[in-house]
């Protein structure tokens, strides 16, 4: 019997059979080069596909000509049809959903500066940029819409299962919906239901183009976070007017927008678990029979099952956390939740994107999109050798199991009594309990593969040769510097006599 049934229940959507509850939130890997489709995009995908999600949907999609982002794949005409066929054969044959996401930043920008060409629901700056828009013409609007349509049709040939319309974020939809960014005075503007005009239309024409038997999901603003925006109230009426019987088959909820809320789109390590719960539970009536996922912090098997058990929604989506974890979904189904690889929101991977334009990794998983990231095993080596580990930090314990994973025998020295390094220091601080979760993986995989450990050892030359190794890794780690707004009371001696030498402090 399995241990999260209600999590592992399949069902359908829109005719499509689902394998289980639990999907993959949109995540920007900024893996696609020169609007197309590349080999790295397709495996991270397969990857958690292969993990055991039941459905994906992409990053943002370049679904009209005026989307011209270099990393965002071209579905406007038919130039990448091959590579969007064999991406979603690489996802749809392993028994998963693959959904391409609807999504324009209009004034919104993540990059430092202002946008070249931004278009908008109005001429008001951009929060966090400052960037102004061109306002959308009435015509614009409507031929927006029209190639949204007939680029999600061409999804539906090239064999995905559908399309998400993604309206939150202080993007180009959440900026029609909101009433603090849309001072239009057409059709298109005043009170919700002019506000919503633009979403109801895309709706209505992405269905004529694709028929019901191609899922369309929505996601609509819950919080914004912004006064004069939309909160709770606003997000409910909204919801209630665009989710008429049969328009969308799930609706969720996006947090935050390009303002100073920008940081409750992901909740990190000082937030509590499933952040939005309560948010969710307000909105729930609102949707009516529209199946809901909810999303936000959702880390363990157990937490989802009694999320969907509890009939707080039907599906759950996991961005983060099948990043760290491609097999969360496998690994649950087949009673192995301790060898998960937890995701510990820290948001690296939303940061580095965001701020410095790398492609989508982790701060604990090294293999992001490599062929064998799923359930990762190491090769065994070709001959054993005697391996000493010098530090029981995160960068020891990793090379430490990996090591003995291969068949080589392995001994790590610490010089505490536990392990762990500075990250079980700072896994004690406010915002740090997931951290532990790092080297508690790492430590029961080392126990598996057989490492021995040398507690409370401050390893020298001797000890280390008298092992009599073939190969010696030092991963001591490195002087922790704190920071200059730390106050003085608050460092050790030496650190205060260093800073106050080289800036005066």
């Amino acid at each position: 019997m399995s241990l999260y049934p209600s999590l592992l229940s399949p069902c359908t959507l829109a005719g499509k059979r689902l394998r289980n509850r639990l999907m993959h939130a949109s995540m920007t890997t900024l893996m696609g080069k020169d609007q197309r489709v590349t080999d790295g995009l397709i495996q991270y995908h397969a990857n958690r596909a292969q993990g055991g999600a039941a459905m994906i949907v992409t990053e943002p999609l370049a679904m009209a000509p005026h989307q011209k982002t270099n990393y965002k794949v071209r579905v406007w005409n038919d130039d990448n049809l091959d590579g969007l066929k064999r991406w979603a054969d690489a996802v749809e044959s392993k028994d998963c959903r693959l959904l391409g996401q609807i999504q324009d930043p209009g004034r919104g920008r993540h990059s430092p500066g202002r946008s070249a060409e931004p278009v908008g629901a109005s001429a008001l700056p951009d929060d966090l940029s400052g960037t102004v828009p061109r306002p959308l013409t009435i015509d614009e609007i409507r031929r927006m819409n029209d190639d949204f349509a007939q680029s999600a049709a061409r999804l539906k040939r090239c064999g995905f299962s559908g399309v998400e319309i993604s309206c939150g974020h202080g993007h180009l939809f959440h900026q029609f919906l909101s009433p603090w960014s849309n001072a239009r005075d057409d059709q298109y503007g005043g009170d919700a239901t002019g506000r919503t005009r633009l979403v109801e239309e895309m709706i209505a024409a992405v269905r004529a183009a694709c028929g019901n038997d191609f899922i369309l999901g929505l996601k609509l603003p819950g919080d914004d976070g912004v006064l004069g925006g939309i909160g709770p109230e606003e997000a409910a009426r909204i919801a209630s007017l665009l989710l008429a019987p049969g328009t969308s088959d799930y609706i969720t909820f996006a947090q935050g927008s390009h303002a100073r809320s920008l940081e409750m789109h992901v909740p990190d390590d000082h937030e509590p678990r499933i952040a939005y719960r309560e948010l969710f539970r307000k909105l729930r009536p609102a949707v009516g029979k529209t199946p809901l996922m909810l999303l936000g912090r959702i880390t363990d098997p157990a937490e989802a099952d009694a999320l969907i058990a509890g009939g707080e929604a039907e599906f759950v989506q996991l961005g983060r956390a099948l990043v760290t974890d491609p097999a969360w979904p496998m690994k649950a189904e087949q009673g192995r939740a301790r060898d998960i690889r937890y995701c510990v929101s820290c948001n690296n991977c939303w940061y580095m994107g965001a701020a410095y334009g790398q492609s989508l990794s982790c701060d604990n998983n090294p293999r992001v999109a490599m062929v064998d990231e799923v359930d990762y095993k190491p090769p065994r080596a070709a001959a054993k050798k005697r391996v000493v580990v010098v530090g029981a930090g995160v960068a020891g314990m990793e090379t430490a199991w990996t090591a003995a994973a291969r068949g080589h025998e392995v001994t790590v020295f610490s010089a505490s009594g536990d392990i762990g390094g500075k990250a079980r220091l700072r896994a004690q601080l406010p915002g740090g309990e997931a951290l532990s979760s790092v080297y508690d993986y790492q430590h029961a995989e080392a126990l598996r593969a057989g490492v021995r450990f040398e507690f409370g050892k401050q390893a020298n030359a001797e000890d280390v040769l008298a092992l009599k190794p073939d190969q010696v890794i030092l991963a001591t780690g490195a002087d922790m510097i704190p920071p200059r707004w730390l106050p003085i009371e608050a460092r050790s001696e030496e650190h205060t006599s260093e800073l106050q030498s080289r800036f005066g402090i």
